[in-house]
């Protein structure tokens, strides 16, 4: 944490509550839980886990997940930006830009001052507020050409937590990420393992950690396993058949896949009493949200 985040311009910086009773999580795919199934086939996330545990021990905790699969910065510093302010929660995580940084065409500089004049005002309403950097595509076939507007976004991010006082999780750092075992088949979404390590690692900057460090910066014991390079070649044909090139389609098109979707869970509300600290089911084996 640096200097500025710890003491931040009055002007620029609103007191964190000590207790943290409500959270609303906004962004895209990543916030909304893909890929990251629950009981009856229901996403639960790093968000969804996070608010699990910040709420285990505080009665009354309330939680909204505002996020959409597909949605750009427009929409997450629209619509769910002027939702967020209405709901006026303890705490913000913001996780966006990452379907308008894979646009080729798209101006890094205009997004991070969009990004900034958003969290900007969730701050002056005296928000806290966690951003969610970009992560590392170097370890992704033909994903890792966008490496370079990835770390430039996410660059952009560091500063605009800098300059408004936010907390920052900085995806790109964690060496965690850049483990095959922290993602689903699709290689654009993290799996349940990839959204705990995610979770723990917010709770820790929040103050509230899920347990040791180790959670989230050595989730496993052992190097990923390595597939001979014949079978690495088919694995990334498949990968390329079956994910990439619909994902392309869909953008050429300029459709989405969270075309006609809502939020999954609109209201800050309070959460269900079966909610528990380890992330589990609740007593009645249902997916709590």
């Amino acid at each position: 944490m640096t200097d500025l985040e710890m003491n931040p311009p009055e002007d620029a910086q609103a007191e964190s509550p000590a207790v943290i009773r409500s959270y609303v999580a906004i962004g895209d795919s990543l916030t909304e839980g893909l890929d990251d199934l629950g009981a009856a086939g229901k996403y639960r996330g790093f968000a969804d886990r996070l608010a699990e545990h910040l709420g285990a021990a505080k009665p009354g905790f309330r939680y909204a997940n505002l996020a959409v699969r597909g949605r750009r910065m427009r929409h997450i510093f629209g619509e769910q930006l002027e939702q967020t302010l209405a709901c006026a929660p303890d705490l913000v995580t913001v996780h966006a830009g990452g379907n308008d940084v894979l646009r080729p065409n798209a101006d890094l500089d205009a997004l991070a001052a969009e990004f900034e004049r958003g969290v900007f005002l969730l701050r002056e309403a005296g928000i806290r507020v966690v951003v969610l950097s970009g992560h590392d595509t170097g370890w992704i076939p033909v994903l890792r050409v966008y490496r370079g507007r990835v770390a430039v976004f996410s660059m952009h991010l560091r500063a605009v937590a800098e300059r408004t006082g936010s907390d920052i999780v900085d995806l790109w750092a964690m060496e965690a990420l850049n483990d095959p075992r922290a993602w689903s088949v699709d290689r654009l979404h993290f799996n349940a393992d990839g959204h705990h390590i995610v979770a723990a690692r917010i709770a820790e900057i929040l103050g509230h950690p899920m347990g040791p460090r180790e959670i989230w910066a050595r989730p496993w014991s052992t190097p990923p396993r390595q597939l001979p390079p014949i079978l690495r070649r088919r694995e990334n044909l498949r990968w390329v058949r079956q994910y990439l090139v619909p994902w392309i389609s869909r953008r050429a098109l300029g459709r989405s896949s969270g075309d006609g979707r809502l939020p999954k869970r609109p209201d800050l509300v309070e959460l269900s009493r079966e909610f528990r600290v380890d992330g589990h089911f609740g007593a009645n084996g249902q997916d709590p949200v």
